[in-house]
């Protein structure tokens, strides 16, 4: 049974990256304005496990799906 969070920390945390307030605050920051022909998943700044995780989240329609659009709206 899947008991993680599905929220930013929780992504953040299942991507690999820094959970806290401020690190989620600065990868934002850092990363925003993907271009809207850019799919979230092939963005750059993912290695490939962190995009395939996105792209699947998405396909299947997963629990995390919700948060990873959320995601993909903060950083457009």
């Amino acid at each position: 049974m899947d008991l993680s969070l599905h929220n930013l920390e929780g992504l953040f945390a299942q991507l690999g990256l820094d959970t806290t307030d401020n690190g989620i605050k600065d990868f934002i920051a850092i990363n925003k304005g993907l271009d809207a022909n850019t799919k979230l998943a092939d963005a750059s700044f993912w290695n490939q496990s962190q995009g395939s995780f996105l792209s699947d989240a998405i396909k299947l329609d997963s629990d995390w799906s919700e948060i990873v659009d959320v995601l993909d709206a903060l950083l457009r």
